[in-house]
Parts: C-alpha cells; sequence; structure tokens
C-alpha cells in the first residue's frame, strides 16, 4: 500500500480524508464540545495550529448531506450513540473571515458580501424547498446579490440559519473561522471603528437574537474585547491557550509526531523535530505546531539531509516581536528579552482580552499578544492571571535573534559619526579603539545570549553586529564567510584605494576566557592562510584582527 501524502496547506477534512492524505485524528474533539457546548464557543489559538481543518471537520460531522464514511476508523466513530444521535442531524452555515482583507473598508466590505453571496450559493437548494415561502426565498435571492445593503449584510448569518431550520426542522450550527482577521486588518489600514461595527452587528444578529441556533464554534487568534465585538453576548465560552478543556485538539502532541515520524521512517529525526518545534503548552498538554512539523517531514522525505527551517514563522510578518524590542531602551525589557532568548523565563501579567487599539498601547500588552499568538507559551501552571513565559522552540527562537540583529544593525547605522571613528581605528589597526567601541556597541544591544545554541552559532551574533558596523563603508568591499587559504574567513575586508586589507576572526570565549581566545582567534588566521586572498588582490597592507566576544564584553587584538 502507498504512503499517505503529507497534507501541506491543505485544510478541507473531507479532500484529506477521501485523497488518501494523511490524518492525525482530531475526532475526539467532537465528543468533548457535545458534552460541554456552550450556545457561543470561542477557540483562541495561534496561527497554523490546525484551527480550519478542525473546522471543516465540524461541518463534515454535523451537516446532513456529504459522505459520512470518511470517519470510519476515527476516534469518534467508536462513540455509536453520540454519532447516531449527531452526524448529519443538523445544518451548518460556514464561513471563514480570513479572506476580508481589503486595502480599504469598501474593499473589505465587498469581500464580507461575496463570502456571504458565496455562502448562499451553497445553500441555494433551498430556493426549491416546500417548506419555505415566497418571502423566504426572497431573502435568499437577496443574500446572492452582489448589491446588498447594509441591513441584508448584518442580518446574513442568521437569516441564512433560519432559512435553514425552516427547511430542516432543526436548529442550526454556525461555524466562523478566523473571527478575527477582518479587524487585525481592518487596523493596520485605517478603518478599524468601521470594522468593528459590521463584525459586532453580524455577530449581534446571528449568535445573540437568533432562535434558530443550536451552537456557534469560533476560532480565531486573540480574543477581542467584549465590549469591542461581543456586546451583550452573555453565552460566549472562551477556550484558550490557557484553559485544560480541549488542549490535545489543536496541534501535535508527542505521541501524535512520533506515530507520524515512524509512519514515514523518520523516527531518527525526532531530537531536531523537538528541538525546532515543540515547546508549545497549551492548558496541560505539550504541544508541537502542525504546520512546521508537516512541512519539515515533507523536506526529510524528499531529502534525508534537508535542515528545519522557520515555516511558521515564514507565514508572517513577526511585527509584535519587532515592537518589543523597539521597546528596549527600557532596561528591565531588554533584560527580559535577554533571558528569554537565554532560554529562560518571565513572569507577566497576561490580559485575557483586548482591542486591537490597545495591543500595542503598552509594553504590558505587547506580553499577552506574544503569549498569545504563539511567540511565548506558559511554563508550569498560572497564578491567575500571572503566567511564567518562556520561549517555546528553536524557530521561535531564531525570530527573537533575527529581529534583533536586524534592530542593531538599523539603530548603528543611525549614528555615522561614532561608524566613522570605528572604521577609522579598524582601517588604522588602532585595535585599543576598536576594542572600546565595539564594547560600546554590545552595551547598548540586547545580548543573544542562547544557552541552547552551539558556540558557532554565538559567534554569529557577533559576526552580524560586525557586518551591520561595517556595512557603513560603501566603498570597502566587505566579504563574510569568503573561501580563503585552506578555509572560510569570518569577515575578508578590501579598501582598494588605499591599498589595505583585513582579515577579522571572531570567536567566542565559552568560559569568559577572552585573552585565550582572542590569541585562538589570531592563530587561525595564520595556520588557514585566511590573508591568502587579500594578497593575491594586491593588498600591500593586511591587518589580522582576532576579536573574542563573551556576552557584553570584547577583546581584539591585531597583527600583521
Amino acid at each position: 500500500m502507498a504512503e499517505r501524502k503529507l497534507p501541506v496547506g491543505i485544510e478541507r477534512f473531507e479532500e484529506i480524508r477521501k485523497t488518501e492524505f494523511y490524518y492525525v485524528d482530531k475526532t475526539g474533539l467532537l465528543r468533548e464540545l457535545l458534552q460541554n457546548w456552550a450556545k457561543v464557543n470561542l477557540f483562541t489559538r495561534p496561527r497554523r495550529f490546525g484551527k480550519s481543518l478542525n473546522m471543516s471537520m465540524l461541518k463534515c460531522f454535523f451537516e446532513p448531506d456529504g459522505d459520512k464514511t470518511i470517519f470510519d476508523g476515527l476516534e469518534i466513530s467508536r462513540d455509536t450513540a453520540l454519532c447516531q444521535e449527531y452526524m448529519g442531524k443538523y445544518p451548518v452555515v460556514s464561513v471563514s473571515l480570513k479572506g476580508i482583507n481589503g486595502a480599504s473598508y469598501a474593499d473589505a466590505r465587498a469581500m464580507a458580501v461575496k463570502l456571504l453571496n458565496e455562502e448562499a450559493r451553497r445553500l441555494q437548494f433551498l430556493l426549491d424547498s416546500p417548506r419555505l415561502s415566497s418571502h423566504d426565498k426572497a431573502v435568499l435571492e437577496r443574500l446572492l446579490d452582489r448589491d446588498m445593503d447594509d441591513s441584508a449584510l448584518y442580518c446574513g448569518l442568521r437569516d441564512l440559519s433560519e432559512l435553514l431550520g425552516k427547511h430542516y426542522g432543526r436548529e442550526v450550527i454556525i461555524l466562523i473561522d478566523e473571527y478575527d482577521v477582518p479587524l487585525a486588518k481592518a487596523f493596520d489600514r485605517g478603518y478599524y471603528d468601521q470594522m468593528v461595527l459590521l463584525i459586532r452587528n453580524m455577530f449581534e444578529q446571528a449568535l445573540k437574537t437568533n432562535s434558530s441556533l443550536k451552537f456557534a464554534v469560533l476560532t480565531g487568534c486573540l480574543r477581542i474585547s467584549k465590549e469591542s465585538i461581543f456586546t451583550g453576548l452573555n453565552n460566549l465560552k472562551v477556550l484558550s491557550v490557557k484553559d485544560v478543556q480541549f488542549d490535545e485538539y489543536f496541534g501535535f502532541t508527542d505521541a501524535e509526531v512520533r506515530a507520524l515520524l515512524e509512519y514515514y521512517g523518520l523516527s531518527e529525526y525526532y531530537d531536531t523535530v523537538r528541538a525546532w518545534y515543540d515547546g508549545y503548552h497549551f492548558g496541560n498538554v505539550d504541544v508541537y505546531c502542525p504546520w512546521d512539523v508537516i512541512n519539515y517531514c515533507d523536506a526529510l522525505r524528499a531529502d534525508r539531509e534537508a535542515q528545519p527551517q522557520n515555516y511558521w514563522s515564514n507565514t508572517s510578518s513577526n511585527d509584535v516581536v519587532r515592537r518589543l524590542i523597539e521597546q528596549a531602551d527600557n532596561g528591565t525589557v531588554k533584560k527580559e528579552i535577554e533571558r528569554l532568548v537565554a532560554g529562560e523565563t518571565v513572569e507577566k501579567e497576561v490580559h485575557p482580552e483586548l482591542t486591537y487599539k490597545d495591543l500595542y498601547a503598552s509594553i504590558e500588552n505587547l506580553w499577552s499578544v506574544l503569549y498569545t499568538t504563539g511567540y511565548l507559551t506558559m511554563k508550569g501552571k498560572p497564578a491567575g492571571d500571572v503566567i511564567t513565559l518562556v520561549i517555546p522552540n528553536r524557530e521561535i527562537r531564531n525570530i527573537f535573534t533575527r529581529q534583533i540583529m536586524e534592530y542593531v544593525k538599523e539603530s548603528i547605522r543611525k549614528d555615522g559619526a561614532s561608524l566613522d571613528s570605528f572604521c577609522d581605528a579598524l582601517k588604522n589597526g588602532d585595535a585599543k579603539a576598536v576594542e572600546e567601541q565595539f564594547q560600546s556597541y554590545l552595551r547598548k544591544t540586547i545580548s543573544i545570549r542562547d544557552t541552547f545554541a552551539r558556540k558557532p552559532m554565538k559567534e554569529n551574533f557577533y559576526h552580524g553586529i560586525l557586518l551591520g558596523l561595517l556595512g557603513f563603508k560603501a566603498s570597502w568591499g566587505v566579504f563574510s564567510n569568503r573561501e580563503t587559504g585552506d578555509g572560510y574567513s569570518d569577515i575578508l575586508i578590501e579598501i582598494e584605494d588605499e591599498g589595505t586589507g583585513i582579515v577579522i576572526e571572531v570567536k567566542y570565549a565559552e568560559h569568559g576566557n577572552l585573552e585565550e581566545a582572542c590569541r585562538e582567534a589570531l592563530r587561525q588566521i595564520e595556520k588557514k592562510r585566511y590573508d591568502e586572498q587579500l594578497r593575491e588582490e594586491g593588498m600591500e597592507k593586511i591587518l589580522k584582527y582576532g576579536i573574542a566576544c563573551y556576552k557584553k564584553r570584547c577583546r581584539i587584538a591585531v597583527s600583521q
């Protein structure tokens, strides 16, 4: 039997089950939901943790039409009494709001109209229903019209559920996926208040004043303040990353990852997968990011030497991390970021609900956003709203370090006078002045003191700062990791108009012995003949720098 395909980017449950894709069974969610449901259930989880796939699975299970054999062999199929009572017994209105991302409110509103049009088209068999009156059918016709007025738009989800309820003679389940995406886009693009009004009116009609509603399930990344969206909605049950209920149904558990790796003959990569993509703590369960695991396994199937990548981070701008780093002028924040990157923890009060206007209003709110969106995770048990936060894994740590480096380079380039002084000292062989200047820069930066990183990765931080400094000199040829002599030098510099070449070797002083690390760097330059390329390029004067770093201290020596 052929191996099942990996469902890279596939969020339709029916497609996964019918087209022989690998499926990590999350159908137990159905049992827990039906045993513990509230009228309106909101699941908040970071992006790429299986929210949309679970919503598709709920739709396939409840709606009267469709092939129910796709549930054969899955966990929920063993609960025959529950399946007999609920499977295929409830009509469903299902929409995803993640496509509402217009550049203006007019564009976003048009996308919301199109969304209702599409759901109405899916349900247009109701036009032939003997149970619906001509007036009922006129309501549906209005929802098929692109020129929908505001009253139709606001009431659209409720109207569709009422029509379905009349046709089937049963209450209706409403599924709303990625409910907060339009709000995020609206906030970024300057029409937030208009979008809040639109979403609030749609939700109030569909979820509060709707006698046809059995229950509703919503998903999103953030829990938006009731005052903003869920006004007067007293029947809302929020299930966040902090809650124990449903904790295992979003993300892959360790057992599920082990089973997946074993299925594809990739068990030897377990430690790598765990280091890079595990570490999230939802409720009482440690989970992996499914998007990362699936993408890395897919890469390994094609190339057993494939290296892990930042799959999750590449699907977002990571703006919230950058905003935190920009707050690092506050000495306390700088120390807290350094502790997190070093694999340590910080304790913060996490606010359970915010409006988008509040997200970046204070550093305290930023910690809440970082937690709810998956850049930080909970360690241990919360003490009320106070949570111990930690960076979950290698991938997220890489996001922090990359954003730190970019911010450091931008900050450095703003100080032209100091950069000129640093570069002049470097060109003139003044090791003491270079050391003083470089140490001054290190004191100002956020130190990347990653206790989990190998020594070469720690050296990369200092290497990156040096490249940021040297990039100021547009007339200098600056080359990183260039092959020369018997190896690859860290940094080579050619100052052609002066016939001067510079070789720099960077070492991390693992135990703080800067003098010895500095000598080791100079010995390596000589032994590997890193100056050979510069001599071949005709550089008459060659300076060789050994630079040793430890935390925010450095030692620099030069030879010719």
